[in-house]
């Protein structure tokens, strides 16, 4: 009878551990639109300001996460529009946004007061008008103590998200109004209010760092310490305008990503021209009927890089997207540029990076899409060619996630008798994840 109990209670247990929740987020780093952009987005015929080209490339992306957040690093404040130094872009950048499909917006960094009252309420309206999700500015202290910390409950997953920023360019932020600044003492309380609505997991968006650094500095280090140490999971960075490296740390269940980099910019010089999308999985665990856990379970990144054609049209290309070499085929100088983002970003991510690697999905739907790759009648036999390398595809493996993306960029744009594609489809099936075995890119 006790042998039974203990077999009972054994299957009890692992039928709770296998009740688990995933929640996939986004992040991308600065949003901006400076003046080439806003000149760029321009419609002469139809007077209106138009962005579907700039996200066509990166918009699948997005679209693939639960959740996709963003750090709007300019105001929303009318005509005329602006770039730097005081920034106010086009109404119709945010509805293309959210028709791109990002669901948050962070709000707090050094421009939010640029346009003074006017710009913190209008953007803010103008995102309510969206349906876009935003925090980290608000119109007084009413509408922050009813609204904050962030609180977002998706896929069973409750997560609380905060913002602040170091500063706003010494421009004073204008009564009512508030921008959330980096203030440790003020952090702390509001993470204290965050664990009171018993959140799954905290994320903490910092706008902070020395621009143009590639590594961060002592007092991103200090904050981002201060928010682990107050419960915080997630720290998310801004600023810099240049990719700065992630760290992962699964025993502490906690991942600090110092800079994002540029989304989207007009900044072209080397290592300003594209940015990180990251993705950070979060399962939530059912241990038994009442006790679960949330634990970071895989995270990764795409690059992005910023291409500007020879019509001056802005376009978002993740890097390792089959159809990036034709768009750029003829313009010599800007593939010699985005090669170079590439190369820099990868090198310095390897070196620098603490358990997040890029990720697998763009490959394999690239070599989904190259012509080469054979459809034998056999699929035992099927190979594929990269980088003039043969490579069996049984070596083509992915977590369900990663699979999921590819998915969802392939759109009925191959043939179900492709056996990459036949791989892909017995990857989303499966129960089990398989870290990819991918040969050196």
């Amino acid at each position: 009878m006790r042998y039974m109990w203990l077999v009972a209670l054994s299957c009890w247990g692992e039928l709770f551990a296998q009740d688990t929740t995933r929640l996939r987020l986004l992040f991308v780093g600065d949003i901006m639109q400076h003046d080439a952009q806003i000149a760029s987005a321009f419609n002469a015929t139809t007077q209106r300001y138009e962005y579907a080209h700039t996200f066509q490339w990166v918009k699948p992306l997005v679209q693939a996460a639960d959740l996709a957040i963003g750090n709007l690093e300019f105001t929303l404040a009318g005509k005329p529009y602006k770039g730097y130094p005081q920034f106010s872009g086009p109404d119709e950048l945010a509805f293309e946004l959210k028709n791109t499909g990002f669901d948050v917006l962070a709000t707090a960094n050094n421009h939010s007061a640029d346009r003074y009252k006017k710009g913190i309420y209008r953007t803010i309206d103008l995102l309510d008008s969206a349906k876009i999700i935003h925090t980290g500015t608000f119109k007084d202290s009413l509408a922050r103590a009813n609204t904050y910390p962030l609180i977002i409950d998706k896929n069973g997953i409750r997560i609380a998200l905060l913002n602040y920023t170091y500063g706003t360019n010494g421009i004073p932020v204008p009564q009512p109004a508030i921008v959330n600044p980096i203030d440790t003492v003020l952090i702390k309380h509001d993470i204290q209010r965050a664990k009171d609505r018993h959140p799954d997991a905290i994320l903490v968006l910092l706008h902070f760092g020395d621009e143009y650094q590639r590594s961060p500095n002592r007092f991103q280090k200090r904050v981002a310490n201060l928010c682990f140490r107050e419960g915080a999971q997630l720290v998310i960075g801004s600023h810099p305008h240049v990719i700065q490296p992630i760290e992962f740390f699964p025993e502490k269940n906690q991942l600090v990503a110092w800079s994002l980099g540029n989304f989207i910019s007009n900044q072209r010089p080397r290592y300003r021209n594209g940015g990180l999308m990251l993705w950070v999985d979060l399962d939530k665990i059912r241990t038994d009927s009442v006790t679960s856990v949330t634990r970071i379970a895989n995270a990764s990144y795409d690059l992005a890089y910023v291409h500007v054609n020879k019509r001056k049209k802005f376009h978002l290309l993740p890097v390792t997207h089959p159809q990036v070499d034709s768009l750029l085929r003829t313009d010599s100088l800007a593939l010699k540029t985005y090669t170079e983002f590439a190369s820099d970003s990868r090198q310095w991510l390897r070196q620098h990076n603490r358990h997040v690697n890029e990720s697998t999905a763009l490959w394999m739907y690239a070599v989904i899409r190259r012509r080469d790759t054979p459809a034998p009648a056999n699929p035992a036999g099927c190979s594929f060619m990269w980088d003039d390398v043969a490579y069996p595809c049984e070596s083509l493996y992915a977590t369900r996630a990663e699979a999921e993306i590819v998915r969802s960029l392939i759109q009925q744009a191959e043939p179900d008798s492709n056996p990459v594609i036949q791989l892909v489809r017995a990857a989303i099936d499966r129960k089990t994840e398989h870290r990819l075995k991918t040969p050196d890119r």
